[in-house]
C-alpha cells in the first residue's frame, strides 16, 4: 500500500476514472488519520480547509492553515499534512491530472501555460487565505466544481473542466511565482527519490547504507542531509511512515496485528507495539477497536 492507495481508501464523492481523472473527497485529521506523510505524485492537488487548523508542508516550506485556506500543489511537489497540537481539521481534497486540460494537438495553451506547469518551469502561488487578492475568484471556481460533484447534473464534466480552465487563467494571470532556487531544487529532487524509494520498499529492510548508496552519498552525508531537510532522522521517518501504513491497515483490513506489523516492515511484534503506542497513545488492538467501522 503506497501513500495514494491509503488516501484513496476514503470514500470518493465524485467521479474519478481514466476518461475523467478528477477526484474529490472529504478528509478529517485526526479522525481519518493523524497525518499524511511527505509524498509526491504526478497529479495536481487542491486542499481546501473547511474547519479547524493544521500544518501543511509544500516543497520544504511549512504553511499553518485554518478555515478558508486553499493550497495548490502542482505535479511533483513534495507535501505533507499533519495535525497542529490537539486541533482538529476538516478539509476537501481534490486530485486531478493536469493532462485532462491539454489539447490533443499542441496549441498556445499547452505550450505557454500547461507544459511549463507540468515541467516545473512555471510556479504558482501555493497558499491562498481569505482577504488575499484573487482569493474569492479562486475559491469561487473550487466551490462551483464541488457543487457540481455534489449535485451531479447532466454534463457535469464540462462544468468541472470549465471551472478548472477559469481557475488556471486566474492563477497564471495573477499568481505566478519564481521557481525555487537551484540549490533547493536539488534538495527536493533528492527527497523525492528518497520518498519514492520508501514508498516502494518500506515493507522490506531498508538500511542507511542502502539509502546512501542509492543517492551516491556517504552515510554521514546522507544522515545529515535527511535531518537538515526533513527535521527528523531517517530511521524515525521510516518508522513513522510504517506506523502510518499500519494504522490504515488496522482500520481497513481484518488481518492480524502480527501480519500487519510484518506487512509494513516490522519483524518484531513487541517493538512494533511499543512504537505504535508511543505514536498513537493506544495499542494497535485498542486503535482498531476505536476506529474500525
Amino acid at each position: 500500500m503506497n501513500i495514494l492507495e491509503y488516501e484513496n481508501y476514503q470514500e470518493k464523492k465524485s467521479h474519478g476514472s481514466e476518461s475523467f481523472p478528477y477526484i474529490t473527497y472529504p478528509c478529517s485529521i485526526p479522525l481519518d488519520f493523524e497525518r499524511v506523510p511527505a509524498h509526491w505524485h504526478d497529479e495536481t492537488e487542491i486542499i481546501y480547509i473547511k474547519k479547524g487548523c493544521g500544518l501543511i508542508t509544500v516543497d520544504l516550506e511549512e504553511y499553518p492553515v485554518q478555515e478558508g485556506s486553499i493550497l495548490l500543489i502542482l505535479p511533483g511537489q513534495v507535501h505533507s499534512i499533519e495535525q497542529y497540537l490537539d486541533y482538529k481539521m476538516e478539509y476537501i481534497n481534490i486530485i486531478f491530472k493536469l493532462e485532462m486540460l491539454l489539447a490533443k494537438q499542441t496549441d498556445i495553451c499547452n505550450s505557454r501555460y500547461f507544459t511549463p506547469l507540468l515541467d516545473g518551469t512555471l510556479r504558482l502561488t501555493t497558499h491562498f487565505t481569505p482577504g488575499m487578492p484573487f482569493y474569492n475568484e479562486v475559491a469561487g471556481c473550487i466551490n462551483a466544481a464541488d457543487e457540481v460533484c455534489r449535485t451531479n447534473p447532466p454534463a457535469f464534466q464540462l462544468v468541472i473542466k470549465g471551472q478548472l480552465f477559469l481557475l488556471f487563467s486566474i492563477l497564471i494571470s495573477n499568481c505566478c511565482e519564481t521557481s525555487a532556487s537551484r540549490k533547493n531544487q536539488k534538495s527536493l529532487e533528492k527527497m523525492k527519490r528518497i520518498i519514492k524509494y520508501i514508498e516502494t520498499n518500506y515493507a522490506s529492510k531498508i538500511s542507511i547504507e542502502e539509502m546512501a548508496d542509492a543517492l551516491d552519498l556517504s552515510q554521514s552525508h546522507f544522515m545529515k542531509f535527511f535531518k537538515n531537510t526533513m527535521g527528523t532522522t531517517f530511521t524515525e521517518y521510516l518508522n513513522d511512515y510504517r506506523l502510518t501504513m499500519a494504522s490504515r491497515l488496522l482500520i481497513s483490513s481484518e488481518a492480524s496485528i502480527l501480519d500487519i506489523a510484518a506487512e509494513v516492515g516490522f519483524d518484531n511484534l513487541s517493538y512494533f507495539n511499543r512504537l505504535f503506542k508511543k505514536r498513537f497513545y493506544v495499542t494497535p488492538r485498542e486503535y482498531r477497536k476505536r476506529f474500525a467501522g
